[in-house]
């Protein structure tokens, strides 16, 4: 299986892709339905004592993997190796697979699990720690714990954005803080996204964490469900549905998605985005890729992820995946450049924190927005 040739929406970028009536519990940790499925799958991989031809190589990834073809074609041809991508749902869907299955790996390698779910592979013994990526110039500040097995691919930034129109056309003043969403002014016009069945609703879960701190987040969802803020299971139904200058023109004019979506609405002579993010409300989301421990192709699958970092992929990935790219010898876009800025000081938490207290926080978010 081939990428497509079809560029993501930035909101694709969310991982929301989970279905609602996924449970956090499901989500984060595994159904018991998800853990037999997978071990199930798990033992026909460890039964098949073929081994696989050093040709080869399966790259788990989340459902919003996409880059061109012809980059693809061509890393195929030029090192001989065969890429079959497995695309296994959100982030959170991903990294529980690649946990639940790390005796009897499904793949080679995996692209896609971002800060928010990485420190449960690195300290799981999913990755393979003798396979060190070799990192082009501006990656290294990305690293976990140091580790370059553990390679940072792109990052984003998930962050609110408004309907320009809705708010010149009412004589409002767009939102510019967290706390804007709380005024009596912004009542009704906010649409967010739950964290516990999206990435993109957890870093902005995450963010409002940052901002408050442990003691004040849950004050603050409080209070943006008392001025009606909607609460929806995935960007989608958030942004191509719910959200007035999305596909669906609805009645929310703030959603919550990334700060490179206004490069998405751009009008035909490039001047103008009908669509603005909120530099202040920015949560910095970084992807990862790493070979599996227990790869069939260990030496294909470091192939391939270092084939992610040359220049002519990090270029490709602002277009096609609408993430930044890592290296600095990478080049954006004028779109992504003029309408999809990057927050000048995005927050961010540290992954092990995330991954020791995610749940803690889910549990209190629940309990305070009555979800």
């Amino acid at each position: 299986m081939t990428t497509s040739t079809t560029p993501t929406t930035p909101g694709a970028r969310s991982r929301a892709s989970a279905a609602p009536a996924l449970t956090r519990r499901a989500l984060l940790a595994g159904s018991t339905a998800t853990a037999a499925a997978l071990a199930l799958a798990a033992c026909g991989k460890k039964s098949d004592d073929g081994a696989a031809s050093s040709k080869e190589i399966t790259v788990l990834t989340h459902d919003d993997f996409n880059l061109p073809e012809d980059l693809l074609a061509a890393f195929q041809k030029d090192s001989g190796v065969t890429v079959s991508i497995s695309k296994s749902g959100s982030g959170g869907e991903l990294a529980n697979q690649l946990v639940l299955t790390k005796d009897a790996p499904l793949g080679d390698a995996f692209f896609g699990i971002d800060n928010s779910f990485i420190s449960r592979l690195a300290m799981g013994g999913v990755v393979d720690s003798a396979s060190t990526i070799t990192l082009p110039a501006g990656a290294e500040s990305y690293l976990v714990d140091g580790s370059t097995a553990i390679a940072p691919i792109d990052f984003g930034e998930v962050a609110l954005n408004y309907d320009v129109a809705y708010f010149t056309d009412h004589g409002l003043t767009p939102p510019a803080s967290f706390e804007d969403l709380t005024k009596p002014e912004n009542k009704d016009l906010a649409v967010l996204i739950n964290p516990s069945t999206s990435t993109t609703g957890l870093c902005f879960l995450l963010a409002t964490i940052a901002r408050f701190g442990e003691d004040g987040f849950a004050d603050y969802w409080k209070q943006l469900v008392a001025n009606g803020a909607k609460i929806v299971e995935g960007w989608t139904a958030a942004y191509s549905v719910d959200f007035s200058a999305g596909e669906g023109k609805g009645s929310y004019p703030i959603v919550l998605s990334y700060s490179s979506s206004p490069a998405a609405t751009v009008s035909d002579d490039g001047t103008t985005s009908t669509t603005a993010s909120v530099p202040a409300t920015a949560f910095r989301q970084i992807e990862y890729a790493g070979v599996l421990a227990g790869a069939k192709n260990p030496s294909g699958a470091k192939a391939f992820i270092e084939w992610l970092l040359t220049k002519d992929v990090q270029t490709a990935i602002p277009d096609s995946m609408y993430m930044y790219p890592v290296s600095t010898e990478a080049t954006l876009s004028q779109a992504m450049t003029t309408f999809g800025a990057l927050s000048p000081s995005p927050l961010t938490l540290d992954a092990a924190t995330i991954a020791d207290k995610r749940e803690t926080w889910l549990a209190t978010w629940t309990e305070a927005v009555g979800q």
